[in-house]
């Protein structure tokens, strides 16, 4: 199965924060799933280092490089037909990150694990109970 990542999401499962539930935990951990990290996920994480709001050991696109080495996760870019996409999604969710994810979701049919309920509006299948 493949699965794209919020980036909260990545985050917990890479600090084994508990605030990840265990269907979630083990659908990453499933070395038979396919999981995607977004490249809108290392924006996200970079700008918000940058304002002194996210605390990692390096800068964001090391860190996720890092993770990638050791790790069975892809990187999946943003194409220009997710931004085709983008450009006509309703506004039921604000965030510009979150919503690269919704359209990636959309347009690669792929779930999102993520614990965001606001995603549920879109025509996405979210996973995180």
């Amino acid at each position: 199965m493949r699965l794209l990542l919020d980036t909260h999401t990545l985050l917990w499962f890479f600090m084994g924060n508990s605030q990840l539930t265990d269907q979630v935990r083990d659908l990453i951990e499933d070395t038979q799933n396919q999981k995607l990290i977004s490249v809108a996920s290392v924006w996200e994480m970079a700008i918000k280092q940058s304002q002194n709001k996210l605390n990692l050991q390096n800068n964001a696109a090391d860190y996720i490089e890092e993770k990638i080495k050791w790790s069975d996760f892809e990187l999946l870019p943003i194409h220009l037909n997710h931004l085709r996409l983008l450009s006509h999604l309703p506004f039921y969710h604000k965030d510009p990150f979150d919503r690269l994810l919704i359209v990636q979701s959309i347009e690669e049919n792929i779930p999102i694990l993520s614990k965001d309920i606001a995603f549920d509006a879109y025509p996405i299948q979210r996973i995180w109970d």
